[in-house]
This record gives structure tokens, sequence and C-alpha cells, in this order.
């Protein structure tokens, strides 16, 4: 059985809601931390708690292995995540983010028979459409950041100035990226649940038919959202994004029992 301790590793709670009616998860991008949400739990619905996942290889977690496989990652998040599934929860992901909170919510709907009340997903094509650009996981460290530089407008490489950094950063954007570019989504039926997409106008990896296509990955209701940033845009248009994302999680709310 996963404790709650256990499980507190995988979850941090800047504000604790023992009386909230929902959870809400959240998912970050492929090199990101905890640090990319900061401020959301103050900025959501007071009857939402809002809960930030911590993967391996940062924040409080620096020194334990990474994971560069998707599924392999859902399998042990699913047990970890159990002992906060005991009232209605959501899902938000960004880019990588979105196809993790994707296929956790699949895994709990077939081993647990729950569903998420809402899946946000942000930033990432529909997981079944095929990856139209080559991996770059693989590549020799000059062509791989390269690479990043080209393909990820807005992602901040700052720390490329740190050679100490750049030793602790790199294995996390490339553990990362390998778990995006081996996925492969396989056929299943559609969640039970809504799914709202948000996009970046500006963003060169995921146009709009992209993102549109998620919705052949609801029976419920789907929405799509486009804001003016570019890949990055849960940080550039982050008072936007939140905006929307508390008027749709307080709809959300208005359904519960």
């Amino acid at each position: 059985m996963t404790t709650q301790s256990a499980s507190s590793l995988w979850l941090a709670r800047p504000t604790p809601k023992p009386q909230a009616r929902l959870r809400l998860f959240c998912f970050p991008f492929a090199g990101g931390g905890v640090a990319v949400f900061r401020g959301w739990a103050q900025a959501l619905p007071p009857d939402v708690e809002a809960c930030y996942v911590q993967l391996p290889g940062r924040d409080s977690r620096l020194r334990e292995p990474l994971h560069n496989r998707l599924l392999s990652l859902v399998d042990v998040l699913a047990e970890a995540m159990l002992p906060y599934l005991d009232k209605p929860f959501a899902f938000f992901g960004h880019s990588l983010g979105a196809l993790l909170s994707f296929e956790l919510a699949r895994v709990l709907r077939k081993r647990r028979g729950l569903n998420p009340a809402h899946l946000f997903v942000s930033a990432r094509r529909a997981p079944q459409l095929p990856d139209p650009l080559p991996p770059i996981h693989p590549l020799p460290e000059a062509e791989f950041i390269a690479a990043l530089r080209q393909r990820y407008d807005g992602l901040s490489l700052a720390f490329l100035q740190e050679p100490e950094l750049v030793q602790i950063f790199l294995p996390v954007l490339r553990a990362d990226l390998a778990m995006v570019e081996t996925y492969n989504c396989q056929p299943d039926d559609p969640l039970a649940c809504p799914i709202s997409a948000f996009g970046g106008l500006k963003d060169g990896t995921v146009k709009q038919e992209a993102l549109a296509a998620w919705r052949a990955q609801t029976q419920n209701v789907f929405a799509m959202e486009m804001f003016p940033g570019n890949h990055f845009f849960l940080q550039n248009d982050q008072a936007l994004l939140l905006k929307s994302l508390s008027r749709q999680l307080e709809q959300t709310l208005t359904h519960l029992t």
C-alpha cells in the first residue's frame, strides 16, 4: 500500500485545503519542476486545491534516477497519487505533462475505475497523431542543444552558462524528451470526462488542427482555446490562462455531487 507520506514525495501542496471539493493535479513540461506553477494555488477557485506533481531528478528529488519511458512513469504515478484521489480531481498538463495526465487518466480508469472530473491539456498535439519531427533526445550534446534552441522558442537555456548546471539540467531535458519521443499511443476508448485543450498562437511545434484532434479522446464535451504566446504561453500568458482555467473549474464544481 502506498502511504500518504510516500506519496508526498510526488506532490507539492503549497496551500493545503482539506475542505476543498476538488483537487487539481498539475503536470509540468519537459525539464520543468513545480516552480512552473508558482502562484497558481492562490489564483484558483477557493474550493480547488492545487497539487503540483514533482517528478524525479528535479526540485527536492534532484538525486533520484530519471525516467525515460512515459508509461513506466505513469505506472508509478498511478500508485503514488492514489491516497490523494479520495475526492473529485482534475488534471492539467502542459506539453509532456499533457501526455502524462492523459495516460494517467487511462490507467486510473482501467485499474481503479476512477475518472478525472476534467482533463486540461496544453501545448501538446493529440496523442494519436504521429510526431512530425525527428527525435532529438539521442543527439550528441552540441547538436541536442542546437535542436532545443531551434525547436522550442522561449525555452530558457540560461543554465548553459554554468557548467555545473549543464550537468544537472541537460540530462533531465534529454530524459523528458525521450519519454515524449518514444511514446506510442495505443487505441482505447475515449475518456468519459470533458477535455479542454489550450494552445499558443505562436507555437511552432503544435498547430491548431493538431490541438483540435484531442476532440477524439473524449466522449464528453470538448473545448479549445488559443493564447497569444509561443509554446511557453503557460508562463508568458499566465494571467489569461489562469482566468480561463478558473472559469472552467468553477463550471466543473457545479457538476459535482
